[in-house]
């Protein structure tokens, strides 16, 4: 099975940025949380991250022809505001889940947009870098019983 796991901006600056919301653990640290449950569960995880929305589109648009299975992805800003990631996800019929770091519905009144919840099966939220863990779980179970 092939999951890609897609951040989007200011993702990379994980345990900079804003740590009483988003934590010490760092991008880096994310990607070898990924990496070794990924090995654990005998799967092969791409990790993406991009600060610009084309790029992310792109990268949607890629794993429709590069045997991806499902998608994890954490939009972060563009969460609210991109019309393009949510159309990328359904023109590639990909089953996807959103993952926010922070509980976003306790957030800002703007925060509470979400649109590629409109897309995908499942918004994990709020739980930390475990959320990953959960959404990547969540897809292997969802893959595997269709």
């Amino acid at each position: 099975m092939k999951l890609l796991v897609i951040n989007g901006p200011n993702i990379n600056m994980l345990g900079i940025r804003e740590p009483d919301i988003y934590g010490h653990d760092t991008y880096d640290g994310l990607l070898k949380l990924i990496s070794d449950h990924a090995k654990a569960k005998g799967i092969e995880v791409e990790t993406y991250q991009s600060n610009h929305e084309g790029d992310i589109v792109d990268r949607i648009q890629k794993a429709y022809f590069d045997g991806t299975q499902g998608i994890v992805i954490n939009p972060a800003g563009y969460t609210h505001t991109s019309v393009a990631i949510l159309d990328a996800l359904k023109a590639t019929a990909l089953k996807a889940v959103e993952v926010h770091i922070s509980d976003v519905s306790s957030r800002e009144d703007f925060r509470q947009i979400s649109y590629v919840r409109g897309y995908v099966s499942k918004t994990i939220s709020g739980k930390g870098l475990q959320g990953y863990i959960e959404a990547i779980d969540y897809l292997i179970d969802l893959i595997a019983a269709h």
